[in-house]
């Protein structure tokens, strides 16, 4: 190639090639931070948990009870010890215009731990819930009776299967006792709580239940002999005649000799979400962690 001008324009074709190449592997990376990659923009697990969006969401203080939203465009969850606050609800929400998520506080101090319903319409606050509205959440409201709780119980978290069917623990201070109970819709209101069988309601301190929207599955935590620590986490299937089968715990690569708690699944159904205190015992550092969903279904086939 003597002609310095052939030369000249191959090597400004090359040049072009190149930067070509780079503007399409910015775009590809940075198009994960977009919708396309819903978990804001996190690499998602495998079959070991890891804390989810170190940074954003899990930091040094206290991170529990996290929650996708149906259309998987906004991220619940609460916080601990920030900016001196005693306790905060913040989201986490997809800007479709600027194709960024954005943090919010909803409300401080806390509302509840947030359950969303399988239909997307509802969110489960515990006690109390917020309805879907076409400018956004509606203002709180509480659950009418019999569900609603009384001067010396209240439900630390509710969630909701398909058909209404509720599933919540039943909190009593100072009572380590208190079983997990389901009501479902009999003639369009919730019928009187009853308690779920001995199969998932043994040991104490049951709690955080999460249901399937199918009902073919039960994620809680409690306290067992067959634990690895201070709280574990279980699932219960439902069995072919109906009946629930014995609570599993969910194994060594979840469950620690620490604090493990309000396990739900994302409504994609590929993410296994729950919280661990990786901090103290006074619980100054707890994480919400997720791991590929594979880890609880590999289980059923057991």
């Amino acid at each position: 190639m003597k002609n310095p001008i052939i030369k000249f324009s191959v090597l400004l074709a090359l040049m072009f090639l190149s930067a070509c190449k780079t503007e399409n592997a910015n775009t590809k990376e940075n198009d994960t931070l977009t919708i396309e990659n819903p978990y804001l923009g996190q690499k998602p697990p495998g079959l070991t948990p890891i804390p989810f969006a170190p940074g954003l969401i899990s930091t040094e203080i206290y991170e529990y009870d996290g929650a996708f939203s149906k259309d998987m465009k906004a991220f619940y969850f609460i916080r601990r010890g920030e900016e001196n606050k005693k306790s905060a609800f913040y989201e986490y929400k997809y800007n479709e215009t600027n194709r960024k998520w954005e943090k919010s506080e909803i409300a401080s101090p806390w509302i509840g731990r947030p359950v969303i319903s399988p239909d997307g319409q509802t969110m489960h606050l515990g006690d109390n819930y917020l309805k879907r509205t076409e400018s956004g959440w509606s203002e709180l409201q509480k659950l009418e009776p019999p569900t609603v709780s009384n001067d010396s119980m209240y439900i630390m978290r509710l969630s909701s299967s398909a058909n209404g069917t509720y599933y919540f623990d039943t909190y009593k201070e100072n009572d380590p006792t208190f079983p997990i109970r389901y009501s479902r819709v009999i003639n369009g209101k919730h019928e009187e709580p009853k308690a779920l069988p001995k199969a998932i309601n043994t040991g104490t301190f049951l709690s955080h239940p999460f249901i399937a929207p199918d009902e073919s599955y039960l994620l809680f935590d409690a306290e067992r002999e067959d634990g690895f620590g201070e709280f574990d986490i279980y699932i219960s299937f439902k069995q072919k005649d109906g009946t629930w089968g014995d609570g599993i715990n969910l194994g060594d690569k979840i469950n620690t000799n620490a604090w493990e708690a309000s396990a739900s699944i994302t409504p994609d159904g590929k993410y296994l979400f729950f919280s661990r205190n990786i901090g103290s015992d006074d619980f100054e550092n707890v994480d919400i962690f997720w791991v590929d969903a594979k880890v609880i279904y590999a289980l059923k086939k057991e």
